[in-house]
């Protein structure tokens, strides 16, 4: 099962104590303080990696702690800072602090993990303190104290994943979502021909003509699955980066239009911006059905006719991807950028 929201906490590592001690050297017995800084802590960073689509590495653990730094030295030497603590999340992952006020929980965000390499400072590490050879004066020559190191920053965090992918291919359970996906992308997404094959998104790259797109596979959706049933509600975040949808109806079914229409409708009750997006309707399947007939109310979204298990349509479906005015103006804007 998909992990897409966790609860964990973070600290960063305290700074190394300052060292309190005197020369004892041969010829100078009681000789002044050489008590050394200690080192700083180390930080919490994450870090944005592309081969993860999961955050399945905090499912199991959920606190994360960078190493102290080490205490000063004799010597005047400073003890040695501590390595940062990097944890890497998928691209899409979202960062928010958990902030307890008046008595209330609020979130605060901090991060949205997009590109392969951001890297962001989560947690700041604790500086060494210094140690007793800095408070020497001509009046107090043999300080016996040192300064402790600082604390490092401790937050509890909420960390949440949405896929970024261009188009999402939704539809209700075994009409062929991940079949079509293994058709028109590199990916070989777990097949079977019951319901809820399909248990987490599965991403595929597209490539048609110069155009290379994502497209997510996104499990089944149910009725109330905006409500969480059939953990709908985590299927359908995935939705909302998308630049357009691919909605898969069964040509096997009975009722055509309602069963679009009761995916729009879940659509709409997690969030109205979902059917905003644009959207093409396929009706998949046309191997097993003769004389198809399609419903007064979906012409006007002219659905293709296809079969992603023998590949009738497939092209004409690339074809009507690779027009979408949605992902003509991204990547327009991307390529402008390229040549920057």
């Amino acid at each position: 099962m998909i992990t897409d929201e966790v609860i964990i906490s973070v600290k960063a590592g305290d700074g190394g104590n300052g060292l309190v001690s005197f020369r004892h050297e041969k010829g100078a017995p009681r000789g002044g303080p050489d008590g050394g800084d200690g080192g700083a802590g180390g930080e919490v960073y994450f870090v944005c990696d592309n081969n993860l689509n999961t955050l399945s590495e905090f499912s199991m653990r959920k606190n994360f702690w960078a190493a102290h730094g080490e205490n000063g030295i004799k010597m005047r030497k400073t003890g040695k800072s501590a390595p940062d603590l990097v944890l890497k999340v998928p691209a899409g992952t979202l960062i928010y602090e958990i902030v307890k006020k008046n008595d209330k929980t609020h979130l605060q965000f901090i991060a949205d993990m997009i590109s392969a390499g951001e890297k962001k400072l989560i947690a700041k590490s604790g500086k060494g303190g210094l140690g007793n050879c800095h408070f020497a004066t001509a009046v107090r020559q043999a300080p016996r104290f040192a300064q402790p190191g600082e604390k490092g920053e401790q937050k509890s965090l909420k960390i949440e994943l949405k896929m970024l992918a261009d188009i999402a291919i939704i539809g209700l359970p075994n009409c062929g979502k991940s079949t079509l996906l293994s058709k028109i992308s590199n990916a070989h997404p777990k097949i079977a021909n019951y319901p809820f094959t399909t248990l987490e998104p599965n991403l595929g790259l597209v490539k048609i003509k110069k155009l290379k797109i994502i497209a997510a596979d996104i499990p089944g959706l149910i009725e109330q699955a905006h409500q969480g049933r059939g953990l709908g509600d985590k299927f359908l975040r995935h939705i909302e980066r998308s630049r357009a949808i691919i909605h898969v109806l069964d040509a096997t079914s009975e009722d055509l239009a309602k069963d679009y229409w009761q995916i729009r409708q879940e659509l709409k009750l997690f969030s109205a911006k979902l059917t905003q997006k644009a959207e093409i309707v396929v009706i998949n399947k046309i191997d097993k059905v003769k004389g198809l007939k399609i419903p007064t109310n979906l012409k006007k979204f002219n659905p293709l006719k296809i079969s992603a298990l023998t590949g009738e349509g497939i092209n004409k479906l690339l074809e009507r991807i690779y027009t979408l005015p949605a992902l003509i103006s991204y990547y327009t804007i991307k390529a402008n950028e390229s040549l920057r």
